[in-house]
């Protein structure tokens, strides 16, 4: 099955493991587009930079602090980025500036405009643009990832409605 959709806007969602953040990202955006009942205008997926989860679920942590909050994860399972990414998605958003770089290096001429930060469609809550990898701390990070997906989500959607129309 193909990672993207026709006919939709196509919003991909990176870090190095997909695991914490970018799964983060994927379920709290999810949920936002359907709550602004736009499921069928945009699809939503993430992806990692690196290899070294494939296969497997999002972080326990992570799911269960995305939980508390009505956000699902149990069904996404971490892959890494392929080229075909760079074609079919119309935003990829990465969320540090060290996934942001790996992704330029990968990414053909023509699509370079596609790559950004997640945290640019921060409205200012937050004044760091990177969402730092919670994997190596306690709840604490994951509560601090949860809270900066939550903000931009809103802000990336209304972006997109302004320019898709």
């Amino acid at each position: 099955m193909n990672s993207y959709q026709n006919n939709k806007t196509n919003v991909l969602f990176v870090c190095m493991g997909n695991i914490c953040r970018s799964p983060t990202a994927d379920a709290v955006f999810r949920h936002t587009v359907k709550k602004a009942g736009l499921e069928d205008k945009i699809f939503v997926d993430s992806a990692g930079t690196h290899a070294y989860h494939v296969g497997d679920p999002p972080d326990r942590r992570a799911q269960s602090i995305a939980l508390k909050r009505g956000y699902q994860m149990h069904d996404l399972r971490a892959r890494k980025v392929i080229p075909d990414d760079f074609v079919h998605f119309d935003y990829i958003l990465a969320m540090d500036n060290e996934n942001l770089a790996l992704l330029q290096q990968r990414c053909p001429d023509p699509y370079g405009r596609k790559i950004e930060l997640l945290m640019q469609y921060s409205k200012g809550m937050y004044s760091n643009r990177e969402v730092a990898d919670p994997y190596f701390g306690g709840d604490q990070g994951f509560e601090m990832v949860l809270d900066m997906i939550e903000e931009a989500s809103q802000g990336l959607l209304a972006h997109i409605c302004s320019r898709e129309g």
